[in-house]
């Protein structure tokens, strides 16, 4: 099992890291989140003319064709930067849920190009959600009913916003009517499409948690080294030192099992819900510690507005729940190391 990046992922983030750090400035996410929409085109058309929209979508649909470990390495970067925009479940988690679909869905290919070229935005209403981001100002919604999935247009969809604890996160509670016209797959392939988007839904969420922990030790480490308490940066005292390499080491543990989750997806390993079950979890409590150290080391400032650092602690508040409580993943790997049969142990490690 090969975990190293090719040159090709390590500049392709390079350069989205970079494009982010010049489009989405702290300063300019705050004007977003307080406008009415909470999202902003310009930001989503630059995003799409750097590719992001196209990363999972196939060639023949003017995608770049990129799998699963391209993603793990991208949401790090929305979390990073704190994107105000569900990107990821049009660009990847939907885009992946359509390509599955079969070639007799009249609008397949309409719109995975629409997801590639940036003009369509998705919404997915999992059954593990209870509330659909962006549905409000989404252009077409992907619901479940039962096994079936089912592609329904905006229009026939009545909106019920919700508030969250972070500003930039649109949810809402949607109500609709199932026809034949909108079913676009049912039974065993259903249940299928609809396991691969959870799991898809997870990694995606698990990576946006790594970037915020990330981000938030950084904010953390530059602020300690410029507060002065008794005439000294606090971050000289022992006491934060521990709690800012506490958090350092929590980000590289998690970081391995992503990948490793990444990479059961994208070849289809039989354990990959497991895998990616891991790695949700690893990276939930990356980002739980990141934040509630970030406050100590901040102190009470740290939730105010005007403090960077409470839009990614915020973010990763709200994320937490998002695509399977803690408990869901949590019983999907109990399931699996108590079968009996899960290959554990240091015999197992390196088994191909």
């Amino acid at each position: 099992m090969d975990f190293t990046f090719t040159d090709d992922q390590h500049t392709f983030r390079e350069a989205i890291s970079r494009f982010l750090m010049t489009e989405a400035a702290p300063e300019m996410l705050r004007e977003i989140w307080e406008t009415d929409v909470g999202r902003s085109p310009d930001l989503r058309n630059k995003i799409a003319e750097q590719g992001l929209t196209a990363l999972s979508v196939p060639e023949a649909f003017g995608g770049l064709g990129m799998d699963d470990v391209a993603w793990a390495l991208m949401t790090q970067e929305l979390g990073y930067y704190a994107i105000p925009d569900s990107l990821a479940d049009t660009a990847y988690v939907a885009s992946a849920l359509i390509a599955g679909l079969p070639d007799s869905v009249a609008c397949r290919g309409e719109w995975l190009e629409g997801i590639a070229d940036g003009s369509l935005r998705i919404a997915i209403g999992h059954p593990v959600n209870p509330l659909v981001a962006d549905a409000a100002h989404a252009d077409l919604l992907l619901l479940a009913h039962g096994d079936e999935v089912h592609a329904v247009p905006r229009s026939q969809v009545d909106v019920q916003g919700h508030s969250s604890i972070d500003a930039s996160r649109r949810l809402a509670l949607v109500s609709w009517q199932p026809c034949a016209a909108t079913r676009v797959a049912q039974g065993e392939q259903g249940r299928a499409l609809w396991a691969q988007t959870l799991d898809r839904g997870a990694l995606s969420v698990a990576g946006q948690l790594v970037g915020l922990a990330q981000r938030m030790l950084d904010l953390s480490v530059d602020y300690a080294a410029q507060r002065k308490q008794f005439g000294k940066p606090i971050g000289s005292f022992q006491a934060v030192k521990h709690h800012l390499a506490d958090v350092a080491t929590q980000l590289e543990f998690a970081k391995p099992v992503l990948y490793r989750a990444a990479y059961a997806l994208a070849h289809g390993e039989k354990n990959a819900s497991v895998w990616v079950s891991q790695a949700r979890l690893a990276c939930c409590e990356a980002s739980w510690l990141a934040a509630r150290h970030g406050i100590q080391v901040h102190g009470a400032m740290g939730y105010t507005w005007e403090v960077d650092l409470q839009m990614f602690m915020k973010r990763a508040w709200a994320l937490d729940n998002a695509w399977g409580d803690r408990a869901l993943h949590k019983n999907r790997v109990a399931e699996h190391v108590l079968s009996g049969a899960a290959p554990l142990g240091p015999g197992h490690t390196f088994e191909d």
